[in-house]
């Protein structure tokens, strides 16, 4: 019998990779959709072969003909959407940004650790094929003890008449900022966890016109963000992320050990971008050669399938790690509002 997905938000990522993703799948078949109105989950039964629309996402959830649910809505509603999806039997696959908080984190690894279905979050997708030749290379000492973490990620431009999205809204996005949680657990992949951090915000332009309504309302999510941090293991890691850099480079990582370093710049879930790594006594970079992927070593949803039908263990990303990057997201907005050091990790 086919694995059938039911997807509750047909939002651009999931055109992109997800839909494309299962149904390359052997044996599984995309059944039903939501979408934010009936006419737009139309839209995409039609165009991808769905055959059943839902009005309510709720309906899908409970459908008979649903074994497992790709969520792929703004944050806010990622934590409701599990529990319920949980709750009715469905395995879950929740797109990152995790959910508004720490507190729903907690509540969704909670709900998938009495569960026995499949929970997983969409991972960050940078430098997916380079990861396991990187973490070989740091696990046999190649570049040593790591020291310093860079990260930039630096995209968009001034515009302070740019509509408001939703990932400036903090009722939509929560505690999230820009893809801050996306680029600490592509870190802690390499460098491991916080010890504690320390965090600087800004908002340029507090106000912007509603596209839906025509109306102004808060656009109340950093514009701007550097966070200090140390890390268990000693090291320090860098953060500036910014939505107003234009030119900036929007996806690069540096990591610098006792011995050599590597650093990624330019990749995500449609390029593999670059990278080079350096080792003990090199004077300049290499670049690092990695085998083709069509998807650039994106495959989520093989992930997904194969940890439902052969119980294969979630690592990219499972809901204790979505958790760690929610925490740390938390105490990067504590730390700018109380304006100090957070040790984590949090109560």
């Amino acid at each position: 019998m086919a694995l059938r997905i039911g997807l509750i938000g047909a939002g651009g990522n999931t055109r992109l990779q997800h839909i494309p993703g299962f149904q390359g799948i052997d044996g599984v078949e995309i059944s039903a959709v939501c979408n934010r109105s009936r006419e737009s989950g139309q839209k995409v039964a039609d165009e991808y072969g769905i055959p059943q629309v839902f009005d309510k996402w709720e309906d899908l959830v409970q459908s008979d003909e649903v074994d497992a649910i790709c969520i792929g809505t703004w944050p806010y509603m990622h934590c409701p959407m599990t529990l319920a999806g949980l709750a009715a039997g469905k395995h879950v696959l929740t797109e990152a940004r995790m959910c508004m908080n720490l507190a729903e984190a907690r509540q969704m690894h909670a709900a998938a650790e009495k569960s026995d279905k499949v929970a997983m979050i969409v991972p960050a997708p940078f430098y997916l094929l380079a990861e396991p030749i990187l973490l070989d290379k740091l696990q046999s000492g190649f570049f040593g003890d790591l020291l310093e973490v860079h990260v930039n990620g630096l995209s968009g431009g001034y515009d302070p008449d740019a509509p408001l999205h939703w990932r400036q809204r903090r009722e939509l996005s929560g505690q999230n900022i820009m893809a801050t949680g996306i680029f600490n657990e592509t870190v802690r992949r390499y460098a491991g966890h916080e010890k504690s951090i320390m965090a600087h915000g800004k908002i340029f332009t507090g106000e912007r016109v509603d596209a839906a309504n025509g109306q102004k309302a808060p656009a109340d999510v950093f514009e701007s963000l550097g966070v200090i941090a140390e890390l268990e293991s000693g090291a320090t890691a860098v953060y500036h992320v910014s939505s107003v850099a234009k030119l900036g480079p929007a996806f690069a990582f540096s990591f610098y050990g006792t011995k050599g370093s590597f650093k990624m710049e330019g990749g995500n879930a449609l390029s593999p971008g670059g990278v080079w790594i350096a080792g003990e006594g090199d004077t300049e970079y290499q670049p690092l050669e990695l085998a083709e992927h069509p998807r650039n070593g994106w495959q989520v949803e093989e992930d997904f399938v194969a940890a439902i039908r052969d119980g294969r263990c979630v690592t990219h990303t499972s809901i204790a790690d979505g958790v760690k990057y929610m925490e740390f997201t938390e105490a990067v907005q504590v730390s700018i509002a109380e304006g100090r050091r957070v040790d984590l990790p949090l109560d």
